[in-house]
């Protein structure tokens, strides 16, 4: 069963088009990675699932519900979190009180989202560093401690955009590890990733935009292989180097 239906979806900004008819289904507990070049409307159909953008046309669906004129805030109580490509924590505030922010999406009471978000950030590692401030964390916590306040909200699909950018290998195996762990959980996932090692191990299937369209889906394989996903973005080099190490 989808849990989230996009059909026919367009964004525009002026007389530019960010998004143009795009169509794409997610199935529960799935880990689906969206990739394409940069300025691909990536982003920009993150936003629209969270209802940073209204759409022009088209459909979007989650749970049964369309999203196409909801609020971010109510899209975040329906069960939709996500992270941002720059991860901005508060700065002055403690990894705890982070996380604590995301927890009082489901609670009311201090006690009840202090206790939520220690939960947390003890699965994703950054308990020992639940009272560093937010300005003081590497760029590998700044980006885990993004998924732990997304976590926070109890979401059933989670839109993670470039977590893994700007990591070095040990930090990027151990991501790659935390990602796996979330969708161990029963949660859904929407993966933006340029590294396409990453994301052609991770993906159940992935979707390819470029110029706002789609232009491809399909499992890892199918699209490492697809001329126009090569044309576009991959390039010969990618093809080349994946077949060697297979």
């Amino acid at each position: 069963m989808a849990i989230l239906k996009i059909e026919n979806l367009t964004k525009r900004f002026g007389g530019l088009t960010a998004i143009k008819a795009f169509d794409l289904e997610i199935e529960q507990g799935q880990i689906v990675g969206l990739i394409g070049p940069n300025g691909a409307g990536k982003t920009t159909l993150f936003n629209a699932i969270t209802g940073v953008y209204p759409c022009e046309d088209g459909e979007i669906v989650f749970s049964g519900q369309s999203l196409k004129r909801i609020k971010p805030h109510l899209a975040c109580e329906l069960g939709i979190g996500r992270t941002f490509q720059v991860a901005k924590p508060f700065g002055g505030s403690t990894v705890l009180y982070n996380v604590m922010v995301g927890s009082f999406c489901r609670v009311n009471d201090r006690r009840k989202a202090e206790r939520k978000a220690s939960e947390v950030l003890e699965f994703v590692g950054l308990w020992p560093k639940r009272n560093t401030l937010g300005k003081s964390l590497t760029i590998a916590d700044r980006k885990r401690l993004e998924v732990a306040r997304a976590l926070a909200t109890e979401p059933q699909l989670l839109l993670l955009d470039e977590v893994m950018a700007g990591l070095n290998p040990k930090e990027t195996e151990e991501a790659i590890a935390l990602v796996r762990e979330i969708s161990r959980k029963g949660i859904t996932l929407l993966i933006i990733e340029h590294v396409m090692q990453v994301i052609m191990s991770l993906s159940d299937k992935i979707a390819v935009i470029h110029h706002g369209e789609k232009i491809a889906e399909g499992v890892p394989a199918e699209v490492a292989q697809d001329e126009k996903v090569i044309k576009a973005y991959l390039g010969d080099e990618y093809v080349f180097s994946s077949s060697e190490g297979n």
